[in-house]
């Protein structure tokens, strides 16, 4: 794999100079071990025998394990200091920091985080950088922002990717007019050269180029139903894009329905694939999903879980393919945790998820 988890091997070069943040503190509270990770929007990377699971919380929620079956819960944010931008940029908007991911490109580690409040579309997707995963993380500014009563897009739920040209991609969206999609413009960010922190409302590192490549329904489909957790969001209820490119074809694997209702969730999990990375991408039946296709991979057995959702996957160096996401336990009483499952491949390249 060439994009996320990509680097199985430490690379010691310094990818910026300075840092606005400084190292990680001793914190009272301790970390502890558990096989019952509590976790929403989950996503993993690997640094030196470790994997890092990096989810939603105060600061981003961070734990660590050798072996993707025990996890060290960490007692301290992943992000100990958010940029002031933020809370200027997001009305409302404090330290509870959205649905992350982290790539290895250019001997350096990428991460993009959301902040947003629930159910409105003024937001912006942070950038962060460090050389080491549990190092110090270089403030960047705003990769995207949204704006209501501006755009009709949701700057929350980031997906980096790279493609066959090296050229890195962000995915991003929930709602509004369904997943967006656009290149981060290599000449800003100067692959080792950044620049100082962005102006937020510039909105500079990602191109003007963007479009749609998925929606939950075609524009005025009468089956969209209402939607139950915010009057501002509309029918489209799609989010949390991750793309994967595995062979030769790019995935793109979205969140269908509503998340965060613990045993009212109905979150479910569909794919699509493309040759490009930038769309189209299609289901099994050939369906656009611009135009409310994709094919179910995964939804709640309402015996494990009541609903699954804001997935990940990944092939490892050992040829494994791996997928996670958080599910709502349903022995729990509806709280949000890891699910992890291996991919198997069809004859035709299509995921299927083993138990």
């Amino acid at each position: 794999m060439t994009q996320k988890l990509l680097t199985f091997l430490f690379c010691a070069a310094v990818c910026m100079p300075g840092s606005t943040q400084p190292g990680r503190q001793h914190h009272r509270r301790m970390a502890f071990a558990t096989d019952t990770v509590m976790v929403h929007d989950p996503v993993m990377a690997f640094e030196q025998g470790t994997y890092y699971l990096l989810s939603t919380g105060i600061g981003l929620q961070w734990a660590t394990s050798k072996d993707r079956k025990t996890w060290i819960v960490q007692p301290s944010p992943f992000i100990e200091h958010i940029p002031a931008w933020t809370r200027d940029s997001v009305p409302g908007f404090s330290n509870h920091v959205w649905a992350p991911d982290v790539i290895r490109w250019h001997d350096c580690w990428w991460l993009a985080y959301s902040c947003s409040t629930f159910g409105k579309n003024t937001s912006a997707i942070g950038l962060m950088t460090a050389d080491r995963l549990n190092g110090e993380w270089t403030d960047r500014g705003c990769l995207v922002a949204s704006r209501e009563h501006r755009d009709d897009w949701n700057a929350i739920d980031p997906c980096f990717v790279v493609d066959d040209n090296d050229q890195l991609w962000l995915a991003w969206g929930s709602f509004w007019d369904g997943i967006q999609m656009a290149k981060i413009k290599r000449e800003e960010l100067g692959v080792g050269r950044l620049e100082d922190a962005a102006t937020p409302n510039a909105s500079p590192l990602v191109a003007n180029s963007q479009k749609t490549i998925a929606r939950r329904y075609r524009s005025g489909d009468p089956e969209a139903v209402e939607n139950p957790t915010s009057k501002y969001a509309g029918r489209n209820a799609i989010e949390a894009p991750f793309i994967m490119k595995h062979g030769e074809w790019y995935y793109l694997f979205v969140s269908w329905d509503y998340c965060c209702r613990g045993v009212k969730s109905n979150y479910r999990v569909a794919v699509g694939r493309s040759h490009s990375v930038d769309g189209p991408y299609l289901d099994r039946d050939g369906r656009d999903m611009c135009d409310g296709g994709g094919t179910l991979l995964l939804e709640g057995d309402k015996t494990e879980f009541e609903a699954v959702g804001h997935c990940a996957a990944y092939d490892l160096p050992s040829g494994e393919s791996v997928f996670i996401c958080h599910g709502y336990s349903t022995r729990l009483d509806g709280q949000a945790v890891l699910i992890q499952r291996t991919i198997d491949w069809t004859d035709d390249g299509w995921p299927m998820l083993n138990e």
